[in-house]
């Protein structure tokens, strides 16, 4: 393993994913910088939530490599061929990448509070005198304090897709990947999840965010990677991605949601 994939948060080594005779990612490759956060942008099936998956190994690569802080994601290398890892292990590597759905995800029969805490109990083991201080701490790091004894049904999506947000960042995670994060919501409820977005971003959070919300990428990205059927078309700051794209779908794109 060289130095700058030690060095990286994240890096993406030819990556390509296939169902069948269907490429959904073509030999994308992408070096992510700690405390970097990064946008990817493009047109529905350009393969950005199957990207973040596969970082995650919730989806299995077909070929390439994925490595978060150095360590190969999902697989042995044993000479030059990839054997996977078994659930246990893949399992202890998930606990270092934070994953926020665009569904939420929360278990609906339990509160806000046991949700965030349930990630520190039972994955980390976490006395739950500590794993209730933590969860408290980070609802009110979301901006969730009093919705600590209500139940996921009696929030405002926001508002759920926030305690997501916490649940996630409960586990310590040195990455944190998102999936659409405010495309179940309205423009208001989505200010809410921008404006938390913002907050980690400003804490030093390296994420990689997948969205169709421009406020996210114009705002406080530091880079865009577009995608199109499955390949980047383009990698570059924000500002650049917006103020100058260099291609064509590029700029297509940014006309499109000049607005």
């Amino acid at each position: 393993m060289d130095t700058p994939v030690k060095a990286a948060a994240v890096v993406l080594e030819s990556v390509s994913k296939s169902y069948g005779s269907v490429e959904i990612l073509k030999n994308v490759s992408v070096s992510i910088a700690p405390g970097e956060v990064v946008t990817l942008l493009g047109p529905s099936g350009a393969g950005k939530s199957t990207l973040l998956r596969c970082i995650n190994h919730l989806e299995t690569i077909s070929a390439g490599r994925i490595y978060v802080h150095g360590q190969l994601i999902g697989y042995r290398e044993v000479g030059d061929t990839l054997h996977e890892l078994s659930d246990k292990e893949i399992s202890a590597q998930r606990r270092s990448i934070g994953m926020v759905f665009q569904s939420f995800n929360l278990f609906r029969h339990m509160t806000v509070l046991d949700n965030v805490m349930s990630g520190p109990v039972h994955v980390l083991r976490m006395p739950k005198p500590q794993a209730e201080a933590l969860a408290r701490e980070l609802l009110a790091k979301v901006g969730l304090p009093d919705k600590a004894g209500r139940y996921p049904s009696e929030l405002s999506g926001g508002q759920q897709q926030r305690v997501a947000i916490a649940r996630a960042l409960a586990l310590s995670p040195s990455v944190m990947l998102l999936d659409e994060p405010t495309s179940a919501l309205d423009p208001e409820l989505s200010q809410e999840v921008i404006l938390t977005i913002r907050n980690l971003a400003e804490q030093g959070y390296t994420m990689l965010i997948a969205t169709h919300e421009m406020a996210i990428a114009r705002e406080f990205a530091d880079r865009v990677i577009f995608m199109v059927q499955g390949e980047v078309v383009e990698d570059v700051p924000a500002r650049t991605f917006f103020s100058a794209p260099r291609h064509e779908r590029s700029r297509q794109f940014v006309a499109r949601h000049a607005g």
